[in-house]
């Protein structure tokens, strides 16, 4: 479905959360019996799946690139904290309804309606186009009040006594291991690591969904490389012709549309401000492509120079249009410089530094691919949740094959003994390399629905001709179609599929 309007995008979202609550992918505000908590959700069975495809898809992708994964503490005392300046600066504005007297985020109230970045606009700009475009308080419609504050995002805690937060982000405690990171490296840059981990954060009035949770999943990849070397990057010359949606800081002000520009040309033109950095853009992209988002609904937008973080060098996001809530930001690009290391250096007065072979030494720099688990997840629920146009009221799960909750259905045709010992028999043999879905409850018509619905990409039906020949039929999602094989080749078959080595289309022409 492609949302035009508002309207549109809020009816759409009402059918989205309705289908992925009934069908097992979220569940929430949680806990529902309790009211519901803003800002927290359950992953219920095929939401988690999902998840984990997610995850299993970022940790492919950055292993490829000799990346390592590591897992830190999420509660640290409030030294790191105030060495990050999160303390004193990780805030957001707020506004309150002058008659509900409700708090929200006036960027966010300005961004889910309006194709900007309210990041980049003064407080002033922010009461002026809040008033221009008649945006009032989304609980009771009453005006907004015209003055702004802002509130700590930090979620506080004591630990036997003494004062500690959350983390709010999984890259300041990536970091805090830097000694012992480098002596596992052998003390030679560059080297990258990562975490998938939780975070949280006390956002104001959370909205949209998974999109701004007080609770999420993070997975940050942070690269650490000396920075007399961000422009002598030996991977660099693998992509520098790769052609990405660059969308400049300065077309953004002049309402240009986004342009594909090769990651060479934007170096070359100081979009981009070094081959390193380039290349961690293309490898954000490559991420996003892997899970199966269209090229068409992804764009790279540049900060603005007032939107920029005070440490960082440069600074893209990857933003996906969601048919729900327009562009979206779902992951940041940074070049941190030497900016973190240089801080918790200063505040655990321990020295944070590398080595060149010359012997001297420097602190290192650091580029930075940050995004959470839970956006990517509620993007693929939005992108490719539909409805069957042929059976009005049906609906399914259009999502990538590779990316699919479940990789195939098993059914018996009836249940009776001998069918449901056959299909039990072959769904033994299949999920000890896949996940499997086993139904014999309803019509086969209805499971093959039940199971379109959670996104599976095959569904293979056990029958009195499997006991006789010892084959079975499969069936596509999309298509419909169907193709007997041998129940010995099914596995086979399907690891086929999933690395894409071989169509269903193919399959019909072996039959």
């Amino acid at each position: 479905m492609q949302a035009k309007n508002q309207e549109e995008k809020k009816d759409f979202l009402k059918e989205v959360v309705s289908f992925i609550q009934e069908q097992g992918f979220i569940w929430g505000p949680s806990p529902e019996i309790y009211g519901g908590f803003a800002g927290f959700y359950t992953y219920g069975p095929f939401g988690k799946l999902l998840k984990n495809r997610i995850e299993e898809s970022v940790r492919r992708t950055f292993f490829s690139e000799g990346m390592r994964e590591i897992e830190c503490p999420t509660v640290l005392p409030d030294i790191v904290w105030k060495a990050s300046g999160h303390l004193e600066t990780f805030s957001d504005r707020t506004i309150e309804c002058s008659k509900c007297h409700a708090e929200f985020n006036p960027n966010k109230l300005i961004e889910e309606n309006h194709d900007i970045s309210a990041d980049s606009l003064s407080e002033e700009e922010i009461l002026a186009f809040i008033k221009k475009n008649r945006i009032f308080c989304p609980s009771c419609k009453g005006a907004l009040k015209e003055e702004i504050s802002s509130k700590s995002l930090m979620m506080k805690t004591k630990v036997a006594g003494s004062d500690a937060s959350l983390r709010p982000e999984t890259a300041t405690t990536t970091y805090l291991p830097f000694p012992m990171l480098n002596n596992l490296f052998r003390k030679k840059l560059p080297f990258g690591v990562f975490q998938i981990g939780k975070a949280y954060r006390n956002e104001i009035s959370p909205r949209q969904h998974l999109l701004r949770c007080r609770e999420f999943t993070q997975a940050e990849g942070q690269v650490f490389i000396d920075p007399k070397e961000k422009n002598i990057w030996e991977k660099y010359q693998q992509i520098k012709s790769v052609k990405l949606p660059f969308w400049s800081s300065e077309s953004q002000k002049k309402g240009i549309s986004v342009k594909p520009v090769a990651v060479e040309e934007a170096i070359k033109s100081k979009l981009i401000s070094s081959q390193a950095y380039g290349w961690c853009i293309w490898l954000a992209y490559t991420q996003f492509a892997n899970f199966g988002i269209p090229p068409e609904r992804i764009r790279l937008r540049q900060h603005h120079p007032e939107e920029k973080a005070f440490y960082a060098q440069d600074a893209w996001d990857i933003e996906v249009r969601l048919d729900t809530f327009g562009w979206t930001e779902l992951c940041g690009v940074h070049d941190r410089t030497d900016y973190d290391l240089k801080q918790h250096a200063k505040f655990s007065s321990q020295k944070l530094e590398a080595q060149r072979e010359n012997g001297e030494k420097f602190i290192p720099h650091i580029l930075e691919i940050a995004f959470g688990t839970d956006r990517p997840t509620f993007a693929l629920m939005d992108i490719f949740y539909t409805k069957k146009e042929k059976e009005q009221g049906k609906t399914m799960f259009k999502v990538p094959y590779h990316m699919a909750p479940v990789d195939v259905s098993v059914f018996p045709l009836m249940k009776k003994p001998e069918l449901t010992a056959l299909a039990r028999k072959l769904k033994a043999q299949l999920e000890k390399e896949f996940i499997v879905d086993y139904d014999e409850s309803g019509s086969i018509g209805k499971r093959y629905l039940r199971s379109a619905c959670v996104g599976t990409p095959y569904a293979i039906t056990i029958d009195y001709d499997s006991i006789e020949k010892g084959d079975a039929t499969i069936r596509d999602r999309d298509t419909e179609d169907q193709v007997r094989l041998p129940l010995q080749d099914m596995a086979d078959t399907l690891r086929m599929l999933q690395a894409r080595e071989i169509t269903f289309s193919g399959l019909k022409k072996l039959d």
